[in-house]
């Protein structure tokens, strides 16, 4: 979807690559391909040329050539063929000398020699991967620490498209509490969430060229950590627990939501208030120079006193933007504070040891007096 330059963004990594003494950036994440260029790509072979001085370069597949010359912010495109008859390397291969020719000028030029998670492309369910010629440059530098950085402080730009993923998963979150049946397949009820995502997303408030919706839904004795979705059935008056992500255009949120067919039982109940008033703790600890260590330490200090100690098993507190799982994370043998203009998934849980429990996440705004939710469907789902 074409969006306007958003040169608070830009300027703010050219500000970063100042102090690091960048002369460029290559990248070909599609995550960053997206951040620097707003080109999502399809197959995730693109790779953006950012220098300090001047205009970008993007290096895009030559049948993407009209999505990319109606999207992108640099009028430098420089196209390569996906299937060469007088070539016979992969198209990856072509991207990558390309991009050595545009970069060519450049004495120090940033990398991305490290990726802590998974960036995906268009097709989403495809992360890209990279081959060892991408490391092969004269005198890498790493740049992930720099586009980590930038990221983290969102962009009035980036907020709106966060919130549009927000907004989708939310209104999908109210449209499968009204289908979801006792009975019914686990795997039944994520296909409805995700059908309303993909099929109502698209084309959101005319802003949203592509939504897709990924899902992990368990209910009642299913509900665990690290497990797939199954043919387990949706129980009565227990939780049926939703882990999700929409991803809208390259711009994701990340939640986990509850919806319980009839009366919570007395023990869901307890576990619930609970959970809440830990949920509740870590919100309040979420202001601008907060740390992030500390939040991790919180969390996990609730749920112990209330009788669950080493748990969770997964982490409670992480950046959502280009990715749904992105810097800053929480955890207690890492640095770094919150700050204002962040957007956190906190996701505190507690799991019972034969199977049930309970999630909570939202995303929330850190602003200068505390957080913003933005997600509308609620935590408290009794």
């Amino acid at each position: 979807m074409p969006w306007p330059r958003d040169d608070a963004k830009l300027d703010r990594v050219r500000n970063l690559m100042v102090g690091a003494d960048l002369d460029a950036l290559v990248v070909r994440a599609p995550d960053n391909v997206l951040y620097l260029s707003n080109y999502w790509s399809m197959k995730g072979y693109e790779v953006v040329v950012f220098p300090r001085v001047g205009e970008p370069i993007l290096i895009a597949m030559a049948p993407s050539q009209a999505d990319a010359e109606r999207t992108a912010w640099t009028e430098d495109i420089r196209f390569f063929p996906g299937y060469d008859e007088r070539d016979p390397r992969p198209p990856a291969m072509r991207a990558l000398e390309l991009a050595r020719e545009a970069a060519a000028d450049y004495e120090r030029v940033g990398l991305e020699l490290s990726l802590g998670t998974q960036a995906a492309d268009r097709m989403v369910g495809e992360p890209t991967t990279f081959t060892q010629a991408w490391f092969d440059w004269p005198q890498p530098i790493d740049a992930t620490p720099l586009l980590n950085d930038a990221r983290a402080i969102k962009t009035e730009q980036e907020l709106e498209r966060i919130r549009l993923a927000n907004d989708i998963a939310s209104a999908a979150m109210e449209y499968a509490r009204e289908q979801v049946q006792p009975g019914m397949k686990e795997s039944e009820a994520a296909a409805l969430w995700n059908g309303f995502v993909h099929s109502r997303g698209t084309g959101w408030e005319g802003k949203v060229e592509l939504a897709h919706g990924f899902s992990l839904v368990w209910s009642g004795p299913g509900i665990r950590t690290f497990t797939s979705t199954s043919d387990r059935p949706v129980q009565e008056n227990e939780p049926t627990l939703f882990e999700i992500w929409v991803c809208a255009d390259g711009y994701w949120c990340d939640y986990t939501k509850n919806i319980c067919p009839g009366k919570l039982t007395e023990d869901y109940d307890r576990l619930l208030d609970q959970l809440l008033a830990v949920y509740q703790a870590a919100l309040d600890h979420c202001r601008p120079g907060a740390s992030l260590a500390q939040l991790d330490a919180l969390i996990r200090a609730g749920i112990a006193e209330a009788g669950y100690p080493g748990q969770p098993s997964h982490p409670v507190a992480h950046g959502v933007g280009a990715r749904a799982h992105e810097p800053p994370y929480a955890h207690q043998a890492g640095g770094g504070t919150i700050e204002a203009g962040m957007v956190l998934a906190v996701e505190p849980g507690i799991y019972w040891e034969d199977g049930g429990g309970l999630r909570l996440e939202d995303n929330f705004l850190i602003t200068n007096d505390g957080v913003e939710r933005l997600g509308t469907f609620p935590d408290d789902f009794r």
